[in-house]
């Protein structure tokens, strides 16, 4: 092996540990950055008046609406996965139109066929979990409905019999989602503990 192949190789060993030590640095500094710096690079908001507002209209906490945003879409307001779902908080054309139809949401000001506009979508999405915080008895059950489904949720929660609801989730992505979201909530009531609107 020539000199040169022999640095590559090198390199290539020594890259993923100098990743991980700089992420590690990265993850440890957090608590030492001025919090308007770890908001916007680690933790940023937009639409957070919109947010407010759906909260408080649907009593439901702020921080997971923008947990399960930052989850679902990245805060990106024309995301759309292969599955059809839409916008910010990721809403199924369908269960946007089950919503309305229930009369959770004032179709005269939010059209649920106008999914990709940000204020629909929030509106939407915060009336949904609002839903299943009703029919559910806790966040991670809400969380993990949001993703799998009520009628899936409801088989977990009696397939737990009092144990940890998170050890009865059988479907890995819905396991995964919920760790995800559930550590976004908790950074985000963190960073933002008097409310997303007030910076």
């Amino acid at each position: 092996m020539d000199t040169r192949n022999a640095r590559f190789f090198r390199w290539y060993r020594v890259l993923p540990l100098a990743l991980m030590a700089f992420m590690l640095a990265l993850s440890l500094s957090v608590d030492y950055l001025p919090i308007n710096m770890v908001r916007s690079l680690f933790f940023p908001v937009s639409y957070a008046e919109r947010i407010d507002d759906a909260a408080k209209r649907y009593n439901v906490d702020e921080h997971l609406i923008a947990a399960v945003i930052r989850c679902e879409s990245g805060w990106n307001d024309t995301a759309q996965s292969t599955a059809g779902a839409v916008g910010l908080m990721q809403l199924m054309p369908d269960t946007a139109q089950n919503i309305s139809q229930m009369g959770k949401v004032d179709t005269n000001k939010f059209d649920p066929n106008n999914l990709t506009d940000p204020a629909t979508n929030i509106e939407y999405g915060t009336a949904m979990l609002s839903y299943l915080q009703s029919e559910l008895k806790t966040t991670d059950e809400v969380i993990a409905a949001y993703n799998a489904g009520l009628g899936t949720v409801r088989t977990w929660t009696k397939d737990a019999n009092g144990k940890d609801f998170s050890e009865s989730i059988t479907y890995p992505e819905t396991r995964h989602y919920l760790e995800r979201v559930n550590e976004a909530l908790r950074q985000y009531s963190k960073y933002y503990p008097n409310g997303m609107s007030v910076l």
